[in-house]
């Protein structure tokens, strides 16, 4: 399958992640904060779709479209420019994004349509460039991007860039509860900044716990080793993300929290009957504004 679609384009779906553990360290001089992030990517897709054009546009479909900027400070066409300045080339292209991924959600739904349109570029130019120089290109696009192209799980560290690959031993179940509006990622990093202002804040590592719980496929033991160092600040900026948190522990999640920098909250649970009631249960309880379900870990970019 070379992907390429009568209509001579190439379409690339690229997963959602869920941050099972978000380790953050204090602020550096750069304004970043280094990071020991365990990313899953879950089976929930954006597809991104490029086709030959006399310049260089972007269009989206989909929830929330009306909240995706289709100018260039969108990634996907960020994407397209940083590929097309590596090969002395114009960026002619007409990207479509099919969306599903929650905008500001703390899902990386932006740097996953940056690493699908670089992606789709690249087979649409029949530039082959190679897999080293695409994470690259990931990483000066954004800290999540490096991830959404590579999929599955893996540990990153810096600013989440610098990326390890990790086993995973089974299937994990999730269910997602989407909220209204969004979250802007520097604030929360700024509300972070704020609450641990004054404090010794430990190097970030990842969880001995955590990792053995993925590799051996472990459900209950991810549970207990789930945590994220921005929920606090999430919390903080949006208190509903509470009584959200809550009404899916009740329902019978084993394991509940912020995914990302929010606000959309994760739901770890059994088995795909349990997301099922979990997501029935959480439209009903009015905290939150739609659900998905979806399973772990997924692959990433991927031309169709």
């Amino acid at each position: 399958m070379n992907g390429v679609t009568g209509s001579g384009g190439v379409t690339v779906r690229v997963p959602a992640k869920v941050n099972v553990q978000l380790a953050v360290g204090a602020a550096r001089p750069d304004g970043f904060h280094d990071l020991a992030n365990v990313f899953l990517a879950v089976s929930l897709y954006d597809e991104v779709t490029a086709t030959p054009a006399e310049t260089l546009t972007v269009t989206c479909e989909g929830p929330d479209a009306d909240k995706v900027p289709l100018d260039r400070t969108n990634l996907a066409a960020r994407a397209a420019e940083l590929l097309a300045a590596r090969h002395g080339l114009s960026p002619d292209v007409h990207l479509h994004i099919a969306k599903a991924i929650p905008v500001a959600g703390g899902m990386a739904g932006g740097s996953a349509d940056g690493a699908g349109a670089l992606l789709a570029c690249d087979a649409l130019w029949g530039l082959g460039t190679p897999r080293d120089v695409l994470l690259e290109i990931c990483a000066e696009l954004g800290s999540d991007v490096p991830f959404s192209l590579v999929g599955g799980a893996a540990l990153g560290t810096g600013r989440g860039e610098q990326l390890t690959e990790l086993p995973v031993g089974g299937a994990f179940h999730w269910v997602f509860a989407v909220a209204d509006g969004g979250l802007s990622t520097p604030a929360v990093y700024g509300e972070f900044d704020r609450l641990t202002e004054g404090t010794e804040v430990p190097e970030p590592a990842a969880s001995p716990a955590l990792l053995e719980a993925l590799r051996t496929g472990d459900t209950t033991a991810l549970a207990g080793a789930l945590a994220n160092d921005l929920q606090a600040p999430a919390l903080s900026l949006r208190p509903s993300l509470a009584a959200t948190l809550t009404a899916g522990t009740e329902a019978g999640a084993l394991a509940a929290l912020v995914s990302g920098s929010g606000p959309t909250t994760a739901f770890l649970v059994k088995d795909a009957e349990a997301a099922e009631a979990v997501a029935a249960a959480l439209r009903a309880s009015g905290t939150c504004r739609a659900t998905h379900t979806a399973t772990s870990p997924a692959a990433g970019a991927t031309v169709l």
